[in-house]
Parts: C-alpha cells; structure tokens; sequence
C-alpha cells in the first residue's frame, strides 16, 4: 500500500486529494496545515498524524524514512506560491510530488525543479484533471488530425465575494493572477487538444476580470474570465446560479455539466501508474497566464 503526506490539508480542494488517496487502496499517513479546521480527515483518514507547522511535519516525514513507514508522495494542496517549495521539500525527502495547479507561478522555474528530479531520482506530477474529463478525451480524439482552424469562445465567471481581494488569491505575487488562479486549466486544456500558443493578446486585465484572444496552432480562442458576479448571464442570475461556464467550439456547446466528480481519483490512479502528467505538460498553459499578468504589469 502506497502511503502519502499531505500539505494543505484545510483547504478546497484538498478533500478531493483524500478521495482520491482512498478510492485508490492507499493510506494517508501525515497531514500539515497552519489552520485547523481540518475535520474533514476524519471521514477518510482518522488516524493520519496532524501538524500545524511545517517543520515538525518535516521532522516526523524524515524519522518515517529512516524507518520502514517511509512516505512514498506528497500530496500539495498549499497556496500557489508556495507550490515549488513544498514540491521541493517532498524531492528531498525522496518522495515523488503530486501537485495541485499552478506547479509554479514563473515558467522559469520548471527547470530547477526539473534539475531536482534528476538530482533526487524522483518525480514530480501534476494535476490537469480536465484532460481525464470524458468529453474533453472525445474533442482531443476529434480534432487531433485536422487541418481545420477552430473559433473557440470560452466564458468562465465564477463569483467571489469582497473576501477573495483580500486572501492570498487576490495577492498576484502569491496566486499568479486571476487567470493562473481559475484559467490555467482551460487553458491547459485547449493547448493540450489544439497546439502550442502562438499569440496572446489581453483586452481587459483587472482584479476581477481577464479577457483576450488567444492564437493556438489549431485554434483561435475568445476567453472572458471573471470573478465578478456581474457578469453573471441574465438566465443565470434568474435561476440563483453564481458560477457559468460556456466552451463554445466552432458552432457547438461543449457538454461539461457533469463528469467532475472522480477526476482526481483518475489522476491518481494514472499517477499510480506511472503515467501521470508531468513537468513539461504545464509549460504551455503556464507560459498562457504568466504573459497575461507580464502584460498588466506593464501596463500599470
């Protein structure tokens, strides 16, 4: 049975990591998070060690592997731009890294942590759930020998309240930007089915909404992105909703209501595997959204 360390154990999206650790027979051994509103180990993983701090997480890892309950991967949950830390934390502590988006906020540093995996022999994987989504494998099936240019219009608007601006992700030194923090998947998404970027071009860069139109191999792409609750559409607002997606790919709808559930249960299993995504796989959609925020900065 694999075991796994979890880092950022109180967030959003980590409950999703404890599923899938559980739905694929592996056994979560340790868990750090600074704030302890953690309970929710307790439907998955009740006997898991818990730390509030990350030095004393670090000592009872490095004790298990000098033992026989040494950790085989970390899980990282934490806030974006501390991502490449904890990725490194688990290398040196030989075990493999399972990383929520964004692997790293600058593209440039892929290649120190690409040097750390040749230098500790382990791995570093991350999460792209949207390319284990089932209508998402269909498109890149459909598409991946034509010659055809698509015009793709992408809408995300996921409303956040006056508390976003003031956590770490309305902090762009510390998220990356609107469009790292909710795009990179799309984005990691149409490049990986239509092509590398070959122009990017922002029409509006504020910190509540991001649009542009992005030129892919394959592909021409509209996107609007925002956390702004107005710009909610009217049938939205009518019926009480306070997100909406919208892929539009040439004059079809993208069917993407459901099938999210289990996505990261297939990611880990793919990890399992052997055949998780890795370093390279986020350098396009990453190089997307860190020319995004280069452009604000220069504007500003």
């Amino acid at each position: 049975m694999k075991k796994f360390a979890l880092m950022g154990a109180a967030g959003y999206i980590a409950p999703r990591h404890m599923r899938a650790i559980k739905e694929n027979n592996c056994d979560l051994v340790a868990a750090v998070d600074p704030f302890d509103s953690v309970g929710v180990i307790d439907s998955y993983f009740p006997d898991a060690s818990y730390f509030t701090e990350v030095e004393r997480f670090e000592r009872h890892i490095d004790k298990l592997r000098k033992t026989n309950g040494k950790i085989d991967y970390f899980s990282i949950c934490t806030p974006n731009y501390l991502h490449d830390s904890h990725v490194r934390l688990a290398l040196r502590n030989d075990c493999d890294a399972i990383c929520e988006k964004p692997l790293v906020i600058k593209p440039k540093n892929l290649k120190y942590l690409k040097n750390l995996e040749k230098e500790t022999d382990q791995r570093v994987y991350s999460i792209l759930q949207l390319r284990h989504h089932p209508a998402v494998l269909h498109l890149r099936e459909r598409y991946k020998d034509s010659a055809e240019k698509i015009n793709i219009q992408l809408k995300y608007i996921t409303s956040r309240g006056k508390w976003y601006q003031y956590s770490w992700k309305g902090d762009q030194a510390k998220s990356g930007g609107l469009a790292l923090n909710i795009g990179v998947h799309f984005f990691d998404m149409l490049t990986w089915i239509f092509g590398e970027p070959i122009n990017n071009f922002v029409e509006v860069n504020t910190a509540d909404t991001v649009s542009g139109l992005l030129e892919l191999e394959q592909a021409t792409v509209e996107w609007f992105l925002s956390i702004d609750k107005n710009n909610l559409p009217k049938h939205a607002v009518e019926t009480q909703q306070t997100a909406y997606r919208s892929i539009i790919i040439g004059n079809e709808e993208l069917e993407f209501s459901g099938g999210f559930a289990d996505l990261h249960t297939k990611a880990y299993e793919e990890v399992l595997r052997g055949n998780g995504f890795g370093i390279e796989d986020v350098l396009p959609s990453l190089s997307i959204v860190h020319e995004i925020l280069n452009k604000r900065e220069k504007e500003l």
